[in-house]
């Protein structure tokens, strides 16, 4: 995925994205699965990338597969000071909208949560996915 930040940042909204930068390892996972991801600036700072890797072991109910996701969304950035951020998509009538958010705790721990609305719902998300993951 590609985080494009669609609202110009000032310094001190791009500091406080800082703590996102790096390289994360899933923790806290179901048996069998695994996962990575990366966030890096690029483009003078405009473009926040966000490399995700998922694997999942084989089980009686599946195959085993290997998730890379490799598309873009636009998002506007809300820092939240603390460490926090929210990711929100633009809104489109005729396509889902979506919520990233991240904050880091005291442990050091990056929580995230991956929400999405409906077609034409407006702020109307439900939980897709949430992990946590340790800086590596």
């Amino acid at each position: 995925m590609v985080v494009v930040l669609t609202a110009p940042l000032g310094a001190d909204d791009l500091a406080q994205l800082k703590f996102l930068i790096g390289r994360w390892q899933a923790i806290d996972t179901a048996a069998g699965e695994s996962g990575s991801f990366t966030f890096e600036l690029a483009v003078q700072d405009h473009v926040m990338l966000r490399r995700n890797e998922a694997i999942y072991e084989a089980t009686n109910r599946r195959p085993s597969s290997r998730h890379n996701e490799g598309h873009v969304i636009r998002y506007s950035v809300q820092p939240r000071g603390g460490n926090r951020v929210v990711f929100l998509s633009d809104a489109k009538t005729s396509e889902p909208r979506y919520r990233l958010s991240y904050s880091i705790g005291a442990d050091g721990a990056l929580t995230g949560t991956f929400e999405v609305a409906a077609p034409g719902s407006g702020d109307a998300f439900n939980p897709y996915l949430s992990w946590r993951a340790r800086r590596r």
